[in-house]
């Protein structure tokens, strides 16, 4: 009997307050008079307190008011009550005044639909076509095994510094690899809270370090961040592997039993969570997430952030990549691909992109974290701009899950792709801080694919930072994009240290050698690859006030 009797008036109800209806002429003045004593019905109901129920039976119009007082008990929602103009969320039943009731309800009478004003900086206008925005690098900072301060970590590379070592944080006696780009000492002092230093694992800290390091290198105070619309700043900082430390802590308590377990392993572990933390302790509002694509990390991050800016949703992106895998689960790991070289006789010989004893890469720790910044944005806070961020492409070799394909097929694309998105010629191209992660046959692919987009420009010149940095997996696209900018702005290009004897085919005429050169950059672009066939490259030039 109850829902015979609410049938009707709901189906009524929904019709004239849902939909907009055209009424044919003949039954126009009836069906308004129904809507007329309905509205004051409701209204009457409203009025007198809300949620009200009949108690015995329901009626006609009962059955209605039930339905609509249910439905509008809405908890205060400050900002749009007191937004004038718009859309009022209910404080309380009575706050539906007759002129919000009106602009709300359905235009029965003609059949249109009323438009409700957009909130504050929504716009139902076409957006108009504007030139691309420029983006620029105007901060940077590092975590690596050669220094944790830009210049430091520079200067190391110009003057052929090693990182790599004998690995001190674990006993390597059951790992034919014994070496890595081992951080010695790292200290979150400033840059990290102490219980979260405790807490978190160290491609957090190394992240939210050189994060921190990036916004003080760029002049982001604490006085400039108040000053910054936190909407239009994100955070996109990604990592190959995540927490692998709490992870393997994890693996060896759950042996025990699940309770022993740390209760933020999850959320510590997942490759997010150094990004999101920058954003919580920033109030940075704007595009957050990570990326996590091998060993192309960073590289991808800085892409995806760099469009964020170009496409007008963002002005600041802090971006970049951070990963700690000097682990015994991540040593052994890459000892079981047999990709990591065993020369532990001589630690800082073992990483020699192109040298033909090459007998693989050496594992390391790390971060870096570029500052990029809407040009405008950039000139009017006074920023110092390092390099100009021309663009770049990513492709998939779409091949095989740990080598690239034999032709270097998808390698060429993702340089042409790149040059090609740019708008930057190939002659114009004068150096490339390579991938080079001396692999046997990793290096020699890259080189002929370099060779084959570049060969005919007589001024390039190629190097790898992981000849002295080791291979910072996830983190190192952001490190070498570190390295990028400073060759710009110093005007010097680094090394390849262990280049002894180069393979066969290799010109040392395009290669770097052994000591640091001099180089009037024009068009830079850095290399970064991963298992899985991921390809990414990305430019950078000087910056030219236009």
């Amino acid at each position: 009997m109850v829902a015979s009797d609410l049938a009707s008036p709901l189906r009524t109800w929904l019709v004239a307050a849902c939909m907009s209806v055209s009424f044919e002429k003949d039954h126009t003045q009836r069906r308004l008079s129904q809507w007329t004593k309905r509205k004051k019905s409701v209204s009457k109901n409203i009025n007198r307190g809300g949620a009200y129920f009949v108690s015995n039976k329901l009626t006609d119009g009962s059955g209605i008011q039930t339905l609509i007082s249910s439905c509008l008990t809405f908890e205060s929602c400050n900002e749009f009550n007191n937004s004038k103009g718009q859309f009022t969320l209910l404080a309380s039943p009575t706050a539906w005044t007759r002129k919000q009731r009106n602009m709300n309800r359905p235009a029965a009478h003609s059949g249109n639909t009323v438009v409700v004003r957009p909130a504050d900086g929504v716009t139902t206008k076409k957006k108009q076509l504007t030139k691309q925005r420029r983006v620029v690098v105007t901060g940077m900072g590092v975590v690596t095994p050669i220094g944790d301060d830009t210049d430091v970590f520079y200067n190391n590379l110009l003057e052929g510094v090693s990182g790599i070592s004998e690995i001190e944080a674990f006993d390597c006696a059951q790992f034919p690899t014994k070496i890595a780009g081992e951080i010695k000492s790292f200290s979150t002092d400033g840059w990290v809270s102490p219980k979260l230093s405790k807490r978190a694992d160290k491609f957090t800290l190394y992240l939210l370090t050189a994060g921190k390091k990036a916004l003080a290198d760029a002049g982001i105070t604490e006085e400039v961040i108040g000053k910054l619309d936190k909407r239009r700043c994100g955070v996109v900082i990604g990592s190959a592997l995540g927490g692998m430390a709490i992870f393997q802590d994890a693996i060896e308590a759950i042996r025990v039993s699940y309770k022993k377990m740390n209760p933020f392993c999850i959320p510590f572990t997942t490759t997010n969570s150094g990004s999101a933390l920058l954003a919580m302790d920033l109030g940075w509002m704007g595009p957050n997430y990570s990326i996590s694509s091998a060993c192309a990390t960073s590289n991808f991050c800085i892409l995806n952030a760099a469009h964020h800016i170009i496409t007008g949703e963002s002005d600041v992106m802090l971006c970049g990549g951070s990963d700690a895998a000097v682990l015994p689960i991540g040593l052994g790991g890459f000892m079981a691909c047999g990709s990591l070289s065993q020369r532990n006789g001589e630690p800082t010989k073992a990483s020699r992109p192109w040298d033909i004893n090459r007998d693989g890469f050496v594992i390391g720790d790390g971060a870096g974290v570029l500052l990029l910044e809407d040009l405008e944005h950039a000139k009017r806070r006074g920023a110092k701009i390092y390099a100009e961020f021309l663009g770049g492409s990513y492709t998939s070799d779409a091949y095989h899950l740990t080598e690239h394909h034999p032709d270097g097929r998808g390698l060429a694309l993702c340089i042409e792709k790149a040059l090609a998105q740019s708008g930057v010629a190939k002659e114009d191209v004068n150096y490339v801080n390579a991938y080079g992660s001396s692999t046997p046959r990793g290096d020699l692919k890259e080189y002929r694919t370099l060779i084959h987009c570049f060969g005919k420009n007589p001024e390039l010149r190629v190097n790898s930072t992981k000849s002295m940095t080791g291979h910072l997996l996830g983190a190192s696209g952001a490190v070498e994009a570190v390295a990028t900018v400073k060759a710009i702005q110093t005007g010097w290009v680094h090394p390849n240290i262990n280049l002894e004897n180069p393979d066969e085919g290799m010109d040392m005429n395009v290669l770097v050698g052994i000591k640091k050169e001099p180089l009037d950059i024009k068009v830079a672009l850095s290399n970064s690859f991963g298992f899985g066939g991921h390809n990414s490259s990305i430019l950078f030039a000087p910056y030219k006030c236009i």
